[in-house]
């Protein structure tokens, strides 16, 4: 294992402890996963999909001055958003989209991006700020 390796998974892992996520790196991206405790029902049926309430967030190509792209998508009720969109403003993230997937869910369900070029530590701290806005 390289040295540069070792050094992703470190900080994969570091940015993994900080949002209360699970790491793991996969061609040299970093991903983090965790879901959110929300029991919708799709069509009338109760869900448990991982494709439901998911957060996930990666980083990818550190630059020399340790800034990388790094990005994140979560789930979010409606009441949610602008409370979350203001607190990832406040820090400086770009929110780049907002939109549903499902048809028929209750609670209403809405999925939001948002990304940075910046340290993935600083990075995942103002996202673990934003995300006490969830109740996280």
């Amino acid at each position: 294992m390289s040295r540069q390796h070792t050094s992703l998974d470190r900080l994969c892992r570091e940015f993994a402890r900080i949002v209360n996520g699970t790491p793991s790196v996969v061609n040299g991206v970093c991903f983090i996963q965790k879901f959110r405790n929300i029991r919708p029902t799709i069509l009338g049926r109760r869900t448990r999909s991982l494709l439901v309430n998911p957060t996930f967030f990666t980083f990818e190509n550190i630059d020399q001055r340790g800034r990388a792209l790094n990005l994140g998508e979560t789930v979010i009720l409606q009441r949610e958003i602008n409370p979350f969109i203001s607190a990832l403003r406040k820090n400086g993230i770009l929110v780049t989209a907002l939109h549903n997937h499902w048809l028929f869910e209750n609670p209403r369900l809405f999925y939001i991006h948002f990304e940075s070029v910046e340290n993935p530590i600083t990075f995942a701290r103002k996202v673990r700020q934003a995300l006490r806005v969830l109740g996280e």
